[in-house]
């Protein structure tokens, strides 16, 4: 039998939280460029302006702004919350000068929206799209969307929280999304 050296299991104390300490730390700062500063797009004109759903109503003023600029002749809106919700009739029953269409996602997900991308890309001839999400999910979007569409994409990010927990939520949450639209195949 073997005799414990004396302080081993000190080491051990020592070392599982520092270890642990640290990969938090390389989590972290490799989230950063993916969660907290994502890559958006310089803006240029576009066939579409798709602002993709969610609770954070700003990004639908974000890309209603951007349809009211000029950049594109057409806005889609996926209503995720519903078509029936309240606060989305400001933007599916508005009267503008350009083109609004709202659609619910079937299924209610960045892939049933990027599906339903797929197909008005195809029905319209769409080579250039304006992507608006918030964002810690543009990176996501991204390529799920990529996924589905073959033009040219441009990603805006809307405003969104930036205190700790909620940074910490979606660190959680869109790294699952991006596990399982990896495990997804097309679109």
């Amino acid at each position: 039998m073997y005799a414990r050296l004396p302080g081993r299991r000190k080491h051990w104390r020592v070392l599982l939280p520092v270890g642990l300490l640290a990969f938090l730390a390389t989590v972290v700062v490799a989230g950063l460029p993916v969660y907290v500063y994502p890559q958006v797009d310089p803006l240029r004109p576009a066939d579409a302006i798709v602002v993709l759903g969610g609770t954070a109503y700003e990004r639908f003023d974000v890309g209603l702004d951007l349809a009211e600029r000029g950049f594109a002749p057409e806005l889609v809106i996926s209503a995720s919350t519903g078509l029936d919700d309240p606060w989305m009739a400001k933007y599916c029953d508005g009267e503008f000068p350009f083109r609004v269409a709202c659609f619910e996602p079937d299924p209610w997900t960045t892939q049933g929206e990027a599906q339903e991308i797929r197909r008005r890309a195809s029905a319209e001839n769409w080579r250039h799209i304006i992507v608006v999400t918030f964002t810690p999910h543009v990176s996501r979007a991204r390529y799920i969307v990529g996924k589905c569409f073959d033009g040219e994409l441009t990603m805006v990010a809307s405003p969104s929280r930036s205190d700790l927990a909620f940074r910490a939520w979606m660190y959680l949450r869109q790294s699952a999304g991006y596990l399982k639209a990896a495990t997804e195949f097309g679109c």
